[in-house]
Protein backbone atom coordinates (compact mmCIF):
# COMPACT_ATOMS: atom_id res chain seq x y z
CA UNK A 1 0.00 0.00 0.00
CA UNK A 2 2.97 2.67 0.63
CA UNK A 3 4.20 1.76 -3.00
CA UNK A 4 1.23 2.72 -4.19
CA UNK A 5 0.42 5.16 -2.59
CA UNK A 6 3.91 6.68 -3.37
CA UNK A 7 3.70 6.23 -6.91
CA UNK A 8 6.62 3.30 -7.12
CA UNK A 9 4.16 0.75 -7.92
CA UNK A 10 1.98 1.22 -11.06
CA UNK A 11 -1.54 -0.23 -11.43
CA UNK A 12 -2.12 -1.61 -15.09
CA UNK A 13 -4.81 -3.23 -16.28
CA UNK A 14 -4.70 -6.54 -18.73
CA UNK A 15 -8.33 -6.36 -19.47
CA UNK A 16 -10.78 -6.04 -22.34
CA UNK A 17 -13.69 -4.14 -22.28
CA UNK A 18 -17.04 -6.74 -21.57
CA UNK A 19 -19.09 -5.78 -25.29
CA UNK A 20 -21.03 -7.26 -27.70
CA UNK A 21 -18.69 -7.22 -30.09
CA UNK A 22 -15.91 -8.12 -28.64
CA UNK A 23 -15.21 -12.05 -30.31
CA UNK A 24 -15.45 -15.44 -28.95
CA UNK A 25 -14.02 -18.59 -29.90
CA UNK A 26 -15.88 -20.55 -32.76
CA UNK A 27 -16.26 -24.23 -32.73
CA UNK A 28 -16.74 -26.86 -35.86
CA UNK A 29 -20.84 -27.01 -36.41
CA UNK A 30 -21.10 -29.86 -34.74
CA UNK A 31 -19.94 -29.00 -31.28
CA UNK A 32 -21.85 -26.41 -28.52
CA UNK A 33 -20.95 -22.71 -28.85
CA UNK A 34 -19.95 -20.56 -26.39
CA UNK A 35 -22.35 -17.05 -25.95
CA UNK A 36 -20.93 -13.68 -27.31
CA UNK A 37 -21.45 -11.02 -24.65
CA UNK A 38 -24.81 -9.65 -24.00
CA UNK A 39 -26.73 -6.85 -21.45
CA UNK A 40 -30.19 -5.39 -21.35
CA UNK A 41 -31.51 -2.54 -19.31
CA UNK A 42 -33.68 -3.47 -16.09
CA UNK A 43 -34.30 0.03 -15.46
CA UNK A 44 -32.50 3.63 -16.10
CA UNK A 45 -33.59 6.17 -13.50
CA UNK A 46 -37.23 5.67 -15.37
CA UNK A 47 -40.83 3.58 -14.80
CA UNK A 48 -39.09 0.71 -14.67
CA UNK A 49 -36.79 1.61 -11.57
CA UNK A 50 -36.91 5.28 -10.80
CA UNK A 51 -33.57 6.06 -8.77
CA UNK A 52 -31.47 2.97 -10.19
CA UNK A 53 -29.80 1.81 -13.43
CA UNK A 54 -28.58 -1.76 -14.05
CA UNK A 55 -28.31 -4.83 -16.83
CA UNK A 56 -29.21 -8.51 -16.80
CA UNK A 57 -26.17 -9.72 -18.41
CA UNK A 58 -25.37 -13.35 -20.63
CA UNK A 59 -22.09 -14.85 -21.36
CA UNK A 60 -20.23 -17.97 -21.24
CA UNK A 61 -17.53 -18.79 -19.00
CA UNK A 62 -14.68 -18.32 -21.71
CA UNK A 63 -15.84 -14.98 -23.07
CA UNK A 64 -13.74 -12.18 -23.54
CA UNK A 65 -10.80 -11.62 -20.54
CA UNK A 66 -11.20 -14.95 -19.48
CA UNK A 67 -9.82 -17.90 -16.74
CA UNK A 68 -9.30 -21.50 -17.92
CA UNK A 69 -9.46 -23.57 -14.76
CA UNK A 70 -8.25 -27.50 -15.04
CA UNK A 71 -11.86 -28.75 -15.11
CA UNK A 72 -12.38 -27.07 -18.17
CA UNK A 73 -10.31 -29.80 -19.98
CA UNK A 74 -10.73 -33.51 -19.65
CA UNK A 75 -7.08 -34.17 -18.54
CA UNK A 76 -7.91 -31.74 -15.42
CA UNK A 77 -11.21 -33.20 -15.01
CA UNK A 78 -10.79 -35.69 -11.91
CA UNK A 79 -8.13 -33.19 -9.98
CA UNK A 80 -9.34 -32.27 -6.46
CA UNK A 81 -10.26 -28.59 -6.33
CA UNK A 82 -9.86 -27.84 -9.83
CA UNK A 83 -12.98 -25.53 -10.60
CA UNK A 84 -13.10 -21.99 -10.10
CA UNK A 85 -14.94 -22.13 -6.43
CA UNK A 86 -12.43 -24.20 -5.28
CA UNK A 87 -8.88 -23.80 -6.75
CA UNK A 88 -6.80 -21.95 -3.90
CA UNK A 89 -7.19 -18.54 -3.25
CA UNK A 90 -3.44 -18.14 -3.02
CA UNK A 91 -3.53 -18.70 -6.63
CA UNK A 92 -5.03 -15.73 -7.69
CA UNK A 93 -1.64 -13.60 -6.99
CA UNK A 94 1.43 -14.78 -8.59
CA UNK A 95 4.26 -13.30 -10.41
CA UNK A 96 4.48 -13.17 -13.86
CA UNK A 97 7.33 -13.96 -16.57
CA UNK A 98 6.42 -11.92 -20.26
CA UNK A 99 7.93 -13.76 -22.93
CA UNK A 100 7.83 -10.80 -26.04
CA UNK A 101 7.09 -12.46 -28.93
CA UNK A 102 5.68 -9.37 -30.52
CA UNK A 103 8.26 -9.20 -33.53
CA UNK A 104 8.04 -12.83 -33.96
CA UNK A 105 4.31 -12.96 -34.41
CA UNK A 106 4.32 -9.70 -36.31
CA UNK A 107 6.49 -11.40 -39.14
CA UNK A 108 4.00 -14.77 -38.40
CA UNK A 109 0.84 -14.69 -36.90
CA UNK A 110 0.90 -17.95 -36.46
CA UNK A 111 4.53 -18.22 -34.36
CA UNK A 112 4.93 -21.03 -32.57
CA UNK A 113 6.71 -20.61 -28.97
CA UNK A 114 9.13 -23.69 -28.78
CA UNK A 115 11.47 -24.57 -24.94
CA UNK A 116 14.53 -23.48 -27.80
CA UNK A 117 12.95 -19.76 -27.65
CA UNK A 118 12.36 -19.92 -23.36
CA UNK A 119 15.55 -20.58 -22.97
CA UNK A 120 16.97 -18.25 -24.69
CA UNK A 121 14.74 -15.80 -23.14
CA UNK A 122 16.17 -16.96 -19.87
CA UNK A 123 19.44 -16.43 -20.51
CA UNK A 124 18.62 -12.83 -21.10
CA UNK A 125 16.00 -12.51 -18.20
CA UNK A 126 16.66 -14.99 -15.70
CA UNK A 127 15.12 -18.33 -15.08
CA UNK A 128 11.63 -18.57 -14.90
CA UNK A 129 10.33 -19.26 -11.14
CA UNK A 130 7.87 -21.67 -10.01
CA UNK A 131 4.48 -20.71 -9.16
CA UNK A 132 4.80 -17.53 -11.77
CA UNK A 133 2.68 -16.83 -14.60
CA UNK A 134 3.78 -16.85 -18.30
CA UNK A 135 2.10 -14.39 -20.43
CA UNK A 136 3.02 -14.55 -24.14
CA UNK A 137 3.56 -11.04 -25.76
CA UNK A 138 2.31 -10.55 -29.08
CA UNK A 139 0.47 -7.12 -29.46
CA UNK A 140 -2.29 -9.36 -31.18
CA UNK A 141 -4.69 -6.39 -31.34
CA UNK A 142 -1.83 -4.75 -33.92
CA UNK A 143 -1.43 -8.04 -36.11
CA UNK A 144 -5.49 -9.37 -35.67
CA UNK A 145 -7.04 -8.27 -38.75
CA UNK A 146 -9.78 -6.01 -38.64
CA UNK A 147 -13.04 -8.38 -38.37
CA UNK A 148 -11.13 -11.46 -38.35
CA UNK A 149 -9.53 -11.56 -34.67
CA UNK A 150 -8.71 -15.39 -34.15
CA UNK A 151 -6.77 -14.55 -37.95
CA UNK A 152 -9.53 -17.12 -39.39
CA UNK A 153 -8.31 -18.63 -42.88
CA UNK A 154 -9.48 -21.40 -45.54
CA UNK A 155 -7.29 -24.32 -42.57
CA UNK A 156 -8.24 -22.88 -39.38
CA UNK A 157 -7.09 -20.02 -36.98
CA UNK A 158 -3.63 -18.89 -37.29
CA UNK A 159 -2.43 -17.19 -34.03
CA UNK A 160 -0.04 -17.68 -32.09
CA UNK A 161 0.89 -20.38 -29.21
CA UNK A 162 3.23 -23.13 -27.81
CA UNK A 163 3.93 -25.97 -28.76
CA UNK A 164 4.19 -29.61 -26.80
CA UNK A 165 7.91 -29.74 -25.60
CA UNK A 166 7.45 -26.25 -24.91
CA UNK A 167 4.37 -26.56 -22.85
CA UNK A 168 5.79 -29.53 -21.42
CA UNK A 169 8.63 -27.35 -20.21
CA UNK A 170 6.88 -25.08 -18.75
CA UNK A 171 4.77 -27.94 -17.10
CA UNK A 172 7.39 -29.75 -15.44
CA UNK A 173 10.94 -28.03 -15.58
CA UNK A 174 9.47 -24.82 -14.31
CA UNK A 175 6.46 -25.81 -12.76
CA UNK A 176 4.44 -22.67 -13.77
CA UNK A 177 1.31 -21.46 -12.59
CA UNK A 178 -0.28 -20.94 -15.55
CA UNK A 179 0.39 -19.87 -19.15
CA UNK A 180 -1.46 -16.87 -20.78
CA UNK A 181 -2.22 -14.79 -23.94
CA UNK A 182 -3.52 -11.95 -25.30
CA UNK A 183 -5.81 -14.36 -28.21
CA UNK A 184 -8.74 -15.73 -27.76
CA UNK A 185 -7.24 -18.86 -26.60
CA UNK A 186 -4.06 -20.25 -24.94
CA UNK A 187 -2.99 -22.71 -27.71
CA UNK A 188 -1.89 -21.71 -31.17
CA UNK A 189 -4.73 -21.34 -33.94
CA UNK A 190 -3.38 -24.41 -35.56
CA UNK A 191 -2.91 -26.43 -32.13
CA UNK A 192 -5.70 -29.15 -33.72
CA UNK A 193 -2.84 -30.13 -35.75
CA UNK A 194 -0.12 -30.97 -33.07
CA UNK A 195 -0.10 -34.37 -31.02
CA UNK A 196 -1.61 -34.20 -28.72
CA UNK A 197 -4.03 -31.31 -29.93
CA UNK A 198 -3.99 -28.64 -27.88
CA UNK A 199 -1.40 -29.06 -25.80
CA UNK A 200 -1.22 -25.93 -23.77
CA UNK A 201 -4.58 -27.29 -22.59
CA UNK A 202 -4.07 -30.86 -22.58
CA UNK A 203 -0.63 -30.74 -20.15
CA UNK A 204 -1.29 -27.59 -18.50
CA UNK A 205 -4.76 -28.35 -16.85
CA UNK A 206 -3.71 -31.86 -16.89
CA UNK A 207 -1.22 -30.41 -14.34
CA UNK A 208 -4.08 -28.57 -12.21
CA UNK A 209 -2.14 -25.15 -13.86
CA UNK A 210 -4.76 -22.46 -15.48
CA UNK A 211 -5.27 -20.25 -18.48
CA UNK A 212 -5.95 -16.47 -18.97
CA UNK A 213 -6.76 -15.50 -22.30
CA UNK A 214 -7.84 -12.21 -24.23
CA UNK A 215 -5.94 -10.10 -22.00
CA UNK A 216 -4.52 -6.88 -23.82
CA UNK A 217 -1.62 -4.35 -22.47
CA UNK A 218 1.06 -7.17 -22.52
CA UNK A 219 3.48 -4.58 -23.89
CA UNK A 220 3.40 -2.31 -20.42
CA UNK A 221 4.59 -4.66 -18.14
CA UNK A 222 8.23 -5.74 -17.71
CA UNK A 223 9.82 -9.19 -18.73
CA UNK A 224 9.81 -10.25 -14.78
CA UNK A 225 8.59 -8.43 -11.58
CA UNK A 226 5.35 -7.70 -12.17
CA UNK A 227 2.55 -9.02 -10.02
CA UNK A 228 -1.13 -10.47 -11.41
CA UNK A 229 -3.94 -10.15 -9.86
CA UNK A 230 -6.39 -12.84 -11.27
CA UNK A 231 -9.61 -13.51 -9.48
CA UNK A 232 -11.84 -15.72 -11.46
CA UNK A 233 -16.09 -14.77 -10.19
CA UNK A 234 -17.32 -17.98 -7.69
CA UNK A 235 -18.91 -20.07 -9.91
CA UNK A 236 -20.34 -23.21 -8.57
CA UNK A 237 -18.47 -25.95 -10.14
CA UNK A 238 -17.27 -23.29 -12.67
CA UNK A 239 -14.82 -23.93 -15.69
CA UNK A 240 -13.29 -20.76 -15.52
CA UNK A 241 -15.02 -17.39 -15.98
CA UNK A 242 -14.69 -13.32 -17.36
CA UNK A 243 -12.34 -11.66 -15.13
CA UNK A 244 -10.51 -8.53 -14.10
CA UNK A 245 -6.57 -8.80 -14.75
CA UNK A 246 -4.35 -6.18 -12.89
CA UNK A 247 -0.80 -6.04 -12.78
CA UNK A 248 1.38 -4.57 -9.87
CA UNK A 249 4.12 -2.72 -12.09
CA UNK A 250 7.82 -1.18 -10.59
CA UNK A 251 8.05 1.66 -11.61
CA UNK A 252 12.26 2.17 -13.56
Amino acid sequence: MDALASGSVEVVDLTETLRPEYPTIQLPEEFGQAWGFKKEVISRYDENGPAWYWHNLSFSEHTGTHFDAPIHWVTGKDLPNNSVDTMPLKDFIAPVCVIDCSKEVAADPGFILTKEFLLKWEEENGKIEAGSWVFLRSDWRKVAPAGNYTNMQEDGAHSPGPDTEATLFMVNDRDVLGFGTECVGTDAGQAFAFEPQYPCHHYMHGAGKYGLQCMTNLDLLPAKGALIIAAPLKVEDGSGSPLRVIALVPKK
